[in-house]
């Protein structure tokens, strides 16, 4: 099952996509089993963050092949992580599938796009087994983690280089039946792939970071965790970035300059 946050008339509604219609839901089907309200075809609503998380979770070097990458370029620390452990995000950053990636007008350096698999959270979790944390998840969507590198570098946090307005589209909607571990990310830029993985080749999984981190925080419904990527592809105004993970969908975002 897919289910979207979408706009439609000016307001926000949870729906079911099915085909090429959006199915307009009472409530959120996350915490509850919301009624049908209407339907409506899928090009007349504009797509939302498919949630508003309450915490939003981000896995950093999770890919080897990522780390091989950072290592080339000179980045001596970028090792192989020990053990599972979360970062944050910040929620102004989120976008929806074709909304604008908007490029700050005095960034300079590399501005990359990177692809991820993002878990849903669907419950309550706290000191979790590996099954529990299995069954703690809603569904899959896709996120790009945008980042500026002069900045991730320069700064001592990544309040910039990641979390800047539109860094982070997320979407196009969340899927309830897919192994996400099974898939393949591609992205393409301007409809030319730049990079192509298994999704699930990852150091440690979901699970291996839901365990981990619920001994010490706790998971609510509508919280997500971005479980990093393989490959980063520059990109640049005037772009379109896509996102695709198969069993999924595709992300799409076209990026411009800021001129306000």
């Amino acid at each position: 099952m897919r289910y979207a946050r979408v706009r439609h008339l000016g307001r926000p509604h949870w729906a079911r996509v099915e085909d090429e219609a959006a199915h307009l839901l009472s409530g959120s089907p996350i915490e509850g089993t919301p009624v049908l309200t209407g339907t409506v075809p899928l090009t007349a609503v504009e797509l939302l963050p498919p949630v508003l998380p309450f915490v939003f979770y981000a896995v950093g070097l999770n890919y080897r092949a990522h780390l091989e990458r950072a290592r080339a370029r000179g980045f001596v620390d970028a090792t192989a992580p020990e053990r599972p452990e979360v970062g944050y995000r910040a929620n102004n950053a989120l976008v929806g599938s074709g909304a604008d990636i908007v490029v700050p007008p005095d960034l300079t350096g590399r501005l990359e796009a990177e692809g991820e698999v993002v878990a849903v959270i669907g419950r309550r979790l706290r000191r979790a087994s590996r099954a529990e944390a299995q069954e703690s998840v809603f569904g899959w969507t896709i996120g790009n983690d945008v980042s500026a590198r002069e900045w991730q570098h320069a700064d001592r946090t990544f309040w910039r280089s990641k979390n800047s307005d539109t860094f982070k589209p997320m979407g196009p909607w969340i899927e309830t039946d897919v192994d996400p571990l099974a898939q393949t990310t591609t992205v393409r830029v301007n409809g030319v792939a730049g990079a192509r993985f298994a999704t699930g080749d990852m150091i440690f999984d979901p699970w291996d970071h839901l365990v981990e981190a619920s001994r010490y925080v706790t998971f609510h419904p509508g919280d997500v965790l971005w479980m990093g990527t393989d490959s980063a592809c520059p990109i640049t105004p005037g772009d379109v970035v896509e996102i695709e993970i198969t069993g999924i969908g595709t992300l799409s975002n076209p990026v411009r300059a800021d001129t306000s």
